[in-house]
């Protein structure tokens, strides 16, 4: 089964944004991800806010990326002058140009941090807007955490089938064109039903 990941580089920090703390999450088994993630795993001050909003409605993603801080998995960053310039001219402006805040602060960080982080980020829109404004900056998404070649060899085939399953279903992961055809195919087509973050196209 054919599947790719931007994050071939074992030494570049990867910036996680907040869908893809929730993703990771949902997927049951973030603590073996991540440690066999290589990369750094940066998570921005912004995101950790985000997180924290949802804990009203029950969510306990901030619980989970505090404890994953502190056992030294996750690290937690702050936007320095250059990246809060990104990160203003990410969030101001008409609504189709603009980004909320998490989104924003992660990819202002890995931009402050070029060529040397990769931002983590579901959202087409963000991705359009990063392909439009900063055709240099490599990104990437939940996907490509789950299918680099570190996570891949300690979740196995199987283990991390379920791994896509439960983020897809629990955390609504969304996923890019380009990774649809292998995602449905590790699933399989029953399970793909099932999730409703996926295009109708696919289910």
């Amino acid at each position: 089964m054919e599947r790719q990941s931007c994050l071939t580089d074992r030494a570049v920090p990867v910036v996680a944004d907040t869908s893809v703390l929730i993703n990771l999450n949902a997927t049951k088994c973030a603590e073996t991800i991540l440690d066999a993630l290589p990369n750094p795993f940066l998570v921005v001050s912004e995101v950790i806010l985000e997180l924290k909003s949802g804990v009203q409605t029950g969510r306990g993603d901030a619980a989970a990326v505090d404890a994953r801080h502190a056992s030294g998995q996750v690290q937690i960053v702050q936007l320095g002058g250059t990246g809060m310039q990104y990160f203003s001219s990410l969030v101001s402006g008409p609504v189709a140009q603009t980004l909320d805040d998490g989104e924003a602060a992660t990819i202002a960080y890995a931009l402050e941090m070029k060529p040397y982080a990769i931002p983590l980020i579901d959202e087409r829109k963000a991705n359009r807007i990063c392909a439009a404004r900063f055709a240099g900056l490599v990104t990437g998404s939940t996907v490509d955490l789950l299918v680099q070649d570190d996570v891949w060899a300690a979740l196995g085939c199987v283990r991390l089938a379920d791994a896509v399953f439960n983020a897809l279903h629990d955390g609504r992961m969304r996923v890019l064109p380009h990774h649809l055809k292998w995602v449905v195919a590790l699933i399989g087509p029953e399970r793909a039903r099932q999730c409703r973050s996926l295009p109708r196209s696919v289910r």
